[in-house]
């Protein structure tokens, strides 16, 4: 995985970036005030720092429509093109009104970076371990604002301060940006694979994975450009083929057999009832979810997931061992060419009998081996139904099943349908295992495995490619829909809109779980505790132990930001989530009766402090970084752009209704009255994630969007 963790730290220099910035902007405005003689003119400063929040809501509203068309890649390009014109402006500057230009072409870099970068991480990272790094952004911003914050503070030792060139060094780490963007990071593959570009996709995939079979991988990144259909969740028994011959008590037309790529091995699975704790969740709801009447079932339907089946960490096929690659047919069948837009626009029929012979290289759908899935095949009649299969990380497996019934006409119909494996429970033993089936129970001599499913229509099935003797399933090419590009109706499909609400949600409750007003508060905290004496003492001015302060106020987070990089894929985004607002809650409390009550000074001061600082800490191990982590995982990859730029603009906009109201809201009820505002507004929260928000901890980000699918259609009926 050590081409996912290195793209990741790449990638996240441009969150580096804009904490170098909003800490550079903070400590530099104490002296563009004095220059251009601001000190009568409290909105030109405000608009100063300000500048760039305007821009970054400005360019994040088509950035992900953007985003979705030319690519993720050329977007984090663009953003380090502008945080380098942005330096070279600010370093320039002779006026304020070109130093506002300056800031609002830095809040564009500043916008793209903060809605694309936890985009592309999502879409590169392996599952096992996609929270770890999309908490990067967060560690890399803190990074950057303590990193800024050490030079500005040895700056503002010098006899004349330069603010100029406090803003123009952010040219340099752009500039080292920008190459990493040209030369080191690659496209996005699920882009790629949307847009039909296999090949591509496919290599990148190798350069992430630090291997050659990615077959699997490649499959469900097709798999994942569905939007919504029809998704239905099922139960298996799983089992070696010998069980075929041993039992008789199901009949053949209700087993499904899984085929391998090597001669005589093949496994077969059986549907059942009441086996699956996810099925179960599925039919009746689980006892959480009957006790708490407004909880969301897809809350419980990710819960039934994490709860009740085993840890699955391994991209390989746990269900199926010895499973071999899908793609590899080369064995079977000569070698054509490599199959991608370019070759399949010169008028090669992918989806005839003739272009069977796909190689690795020569991606053709997820293709079925010719002789065990060949519509004609002796094979298919004698099993009922067949299913390939490969995994897909985080203990899921992806399957393929071709089901055959008569029509009312009495002809024979036939489709594929796609399948989300998770194994359940234990597997039996080689030896007295006795597996539970309904109407009959089996002895088994092998292992069994019992397994829940998510069943599907194909991504990209078509109906009109059966009658041309496909050998697998019948898929359109990816290039053929790519053109269509993302549509907007599909935001209003029942997933895509749940989805939405929660990423809304709670973007919403962090920009006003009071996050701004703690920073605000902080110096004059400190300065009640004595720092600020202690630093006068020393012969630091009273700019530059304000600036140090905030350094070391930043430097704290740090450590904290650590340990939820650690947890966030152990413990779960929700967890965390649930766990750290109360201590968010307790902390303003503290600090609104530290406020209200009379007391010693020292008191005041320790009381306050410590609240603070357990504040900052929280916050960035729960509401800092989950928000964003879970927005760019809980939508479709079709719409997966559009989807975060509106979660990141209500983000934006949060934030400058909360800063442009903090003043207001302090002369009207005072800094009690706003710390108690903020901690309704974080039990609010800490209800909403506890009924809405669902655990997506090591779940590919195609079941997830699966799960929200089947999860808000559920609720529809329920409502």
């Amino acid at each position: 995985m050590r081409g996912a963790v290195l793209v990741a730290i790449a990638a996240s220099i441009g969150n580096l970036l804009q904490g170098w910035d909003n800490a550079t902007i903070a400590g530099a405005v104490l002296y563009i005030k004095r220059e251009f003689k601001l000190e009568s003119s409290p909105t030109i400063e405000g608009l100063i720092v300000a500048m760039s929040l305007i821009g970054a809501t400005i360019i994040t509203t088509f950035s992900g429509a953007v985003s979705d068309w030319v690519g993720r890649r050329p977007m984090l390009i663009l953003s380090s093109i502008l945080y380098f014109l942005s330096g070279l402006v600010m370093i320039w500057s002779p006026n304020v009104y070109v130093l506002l230009l300056a800031r609002l072409i830095d809040g564009f870099g500043i916008g793209l970076a903060v809605t694309l970068i936890p985009l592309y991480i999502s879409e590169t990272a392996p599952s096992e371990i996609r929270g770890l790094l999309n908490t990067l952004p967060q560690f890399s911003g803190s990074g950057g604002m303590f990193l800024s914050y050490c030079m500005v503070f040895g700056m503002s030792l010098m006899a004349m301060p330069n603010w100029r060139v406090m803003l123009g060094v952010l040219s340099i780490p752009s500039l080292f940006f920008f190459f990493l963007t040209i030369f080191f990071l690659p496209e996005s593959p699920r882009w790629l694979v949307s847009k039909g570009r296999m090949l591509e996709a496919k290599k990148v995939l190798q350069r992430l994975r630090g291997r050659e079979d990615v077959s699997g991988e490649m499959a469900l990144l097709v798999e994942g450009l569905g939007v919504g259909g029809e998704t239905s969740i099922e139960e298996y028994i799983i089992g070696p083929a010998e069980l075929d011959d041993e039992q008789g008590a199901t009949a053949d037309k209700d087993k499904i057999k899984l085929y391998g790529p090597e001669e005589g091995l093949s496994w077969v699975a059986r549907p059942v009832t009441g086996q699956s704790a996810l099925g179960l969740v599925s039919r009746h709801g689980s006892m959480e979810s009957q006790s708490v009447p407004l909880m969301d079932p897809l809350v419980t339907l990710f819960g039934s997931v994490h709860e009740k089946l085993p840890e699955m960490g391994s991209m390989r096929s746990t269900l199926f061992p010895n499973f071999g690659s899908m793609f590899s047919v080369a064995e079977q069948h000569p070698k054509t060419d490599q199959w991608d837009e370019e070759s399949l626009r010169d008028g090669e029929d992918y989806a005839s009998d003739d272009a069977a012979g796909d190689s690795d290289d020569n991606l053709h759908s997820p293709l079925l081996s010719r002789q065990t899935t060949s519509l004609e095949g002796k094979d298919m009649g004698n099993a009922g139904e067949a299913v390939s299969s490969m995994g897909i990380g985080g203990g899921w497996q992806l399957a393929w099943k071709w089901t055959e019934r008569e029509g009312e006409d009495g002809k024979k119909e036939g489709g594929f349908k796609r399948i989300y494996l998770h194994q359940e429970g234990v597997p039996g033993s080689r030896r007295g295992s006795l597996v539970s089936i309904t109407g009959a129970d089996l002895t088994a001599e092998g292992e069994f495995i019992q397994a829940a499913a998510l069943v599907s229509q194909p991504a990209l099935f078509s109906k009109d490619l059966l009658d041309k003797h496909v050998v697998g399933p019948a898929m359109v090419h990816p290039s053929e829909t790519a053109e269509k590009g993302p549509r907007w109706g599909d935001l209003f499909e029942a997933g895509v809109k749940r989805a939405l609400f929660v990423g809304i949600g709670l973007q919403i409750l962090e920009q006003f779980a009071g996050i701004n007003g703690v920073l605000y508060y902080t110096p004059q905290i400190l300065e009640q505790a004595g720092v600020e004496v202690l630093l006068s003492n020393a012969g630091i001015s009273s700019d530059s132990a304000s600036i140090l302060i905030s350094a070391m106020t930043t430097l704290l987070m740090l450590p904290c930001i650590a340990v939820a990089m650690r947890l966030m894929d152990i413990s779960g985004r929700r967890s965390l989530l649930l766990s750290t607002i109360p201590i968010l809650i307790m902390s303003l409390i503290v600090l609104v009766i530290s406020n209200l009550v009379s007391m010693n000074t020292v008191v005041h001061a320790v009381l306050s402090t410590t609240s603070v600082v357990v504040y900052f800490c929280c916050f960035v191990m729960g509401f800092g970084p989950i928000p964003n982590i879970l927005c760019s995982e809980i939508f479709p990859t079709r719409v997966r752009g559009i989807c975060i730029a509106i979660c990141s603009l209500t983000m934006w906009i949060g934030d400058i209704i909360v800063t442009y109201t903090l003043p207001v809201m302090l002369n009207s009820i005072g800094l009690a009255g706003v710390f108690g505002i903020y901690a309704i507004v974080c039990v609010v929260a800490w209800v909403f994630v506890f009924l809405k928000v669902p655990e997506t901890k090591g779940m590919p980000l195609e079941v997830i969007t699966e799960f929200f699918s089947v999860g808000s259609k559920q609720a529809s009926l329920m409502d």
